[in-house]
């Protein structure tokens, strides 16, 4: 398959249209762990220098990624984060504490390097890739990658948020980004994301895939007070009901209750993991794409770390369907990848520890005697 570079994916607003199969196609190359590589990769953790297991959750990351990549002393040099923005048309039924121009306001504060994930990608030394997908005004900048389907999604408590097409031509763009950034070498993606009123969606998304009431996993997005957490909760309730998103249908709950940069995320992390990048997720946003992504390929969660926990109480009840630990419990909220990008600190630490500690041979250090 024939890859595009990122830098001729700016300012692109159209692509061909992306058939059903063409997402089974993907979903196929998705392919388990490399079992040998790991038990190769535990072998080397015994030899290290430290009493077995100490290193707690390093050892078990590395052995993952060592899974992943398919060697016993994997490696990460290149790190992305790809932050995807688009609005939502719910947001007209005030669920939110910010209005939607904030959704065109911060994308530009992305692209000028002056948003809590440029300063902490900085630290992490990562590219931020920032991907309009759907934001509701016009946008220009010579770093964005305009991939606009639409201009956001439409409002989920009148009809679905998406047309069939809209979210095929969304999750494209997530392949294609990612496939972009896979071929500038990047070895760990990070995913983020900005859009007025996307807590909603992904409350939406959750309740139908995890068959939830929409009571239990909302919280205060943006922060909003209880009063209007009830409101949001009733306009959720009622989307539900009007849109009847069949919860054996990842695809159809994207639709009906999704939004675009949700859509675009879900297209990314099929990609990487078909692939064999590891995936870090941030909050709730970028969790229900996740959600919705091991929905249609339950082996992509083995491509998967939860990079933190949000106050969210929807994306606790995410990673405990998903079976995923959170490297970080901070308190946050942000999304943007924050803290997924966070989170790449610890990642690269379990490999300098598995790639750099010595053995005990080569150390010269006596090993525990056997019992």
């Amino acid at each position: 398959m024939s890859q595009t570079p990122i830098s001729s994916l700016r300012g692109i607003t159209r692509g061909f249209s992306m058939s059903i199969e063409q997402i089974q196609e993907r979903l196929a190359l998705v392919q388990p762990l490399d079992k040998e590589a790991m038990q190769q990769a535990a072998q080397h953790q015994q030899q290290l220098t430290k009493p077995a297991g100490s290193l707690g959750r390093l050892e078990e990351i590395a052995i993952r990624l060592a899974g992943i990549q398919g060697t016993s002393l994997p490696h990460i040099q290149q790190k992305s984060v790809i932050v995807m923005a688009g609005d939502h048309g719910v947001t007209r039924e005030g669920v939110s504490a910010y209005p939607a121009e904030v959704t065109p306001q911060m994308v530009l504060n992305f692209l000028a390097g002056g948003a809590a994930i440029n300063a902490l990608a900085r630290q992490a030394q990562a590219e931020v890739v920032i991907v309009d997908i759907g934001v509701a005004a016009p946008l220009a900048h010579p770093q964005l990658i305009s991939r606009k389907v639409a201009l956001g999604s439409a409002n989920m408590a009148e009809r679905p948020a998406l047309t069939r097409e809209q979210l095929f031509e969304a999750i494209q763009v997530g392949f294609e980004v990612l496939d972009a950034t896979a071929e500038k070498g990047c070895h760990l993606i990070a995913i983020g994301e900005m859009g007025i009123g996307n807590t909603t969606a992904a409350s939406a998304i959750s309740a139908a895939l995890l068959r939830q009431p929409v009571d239990a996993l909302t919280g205060h997005g943006t922060g909003i007070n209880t009063e209007q957490r009830q409101h949001k909760v009733r306009v959720l309730e009622r989307a539900l009901e009007l849109n009847q998103p069949d919860p054996n249908d990842a695809l159809d709950v994207l639709a009906k209750v999704g939004g675009l940069e949700i859509a675009g995320l879900t297209g990314v992390i099929i990609a990487a993991a078909a692939r064999r990048i590891p995936v870090l997720i941030d909050g709730f946003i970028s969790g229900s794409a996740a959600l919705a992504a091991c929905a249609l390929n339950p082996a992509i969660r083995n491509y998967l770390f939860a990079g933190h926990t949000s106050v969210e109480p929807g994306h606790r009840l995410i990673l405990e369907h998903l079976q995923l630990q959170p490297l970080l419990n901070l308190n946050m909220r942000l999304g943007e990848g924050t803290g997924a990008v966070l989170a790449m600190h610890i990642l690269e630490a379990a490999l300098h520890t598995h790639n750099e500690m010595a053995t005990f041979a080569q150390a010269g250090v006596s090993e525990k005697e056997e019992e």
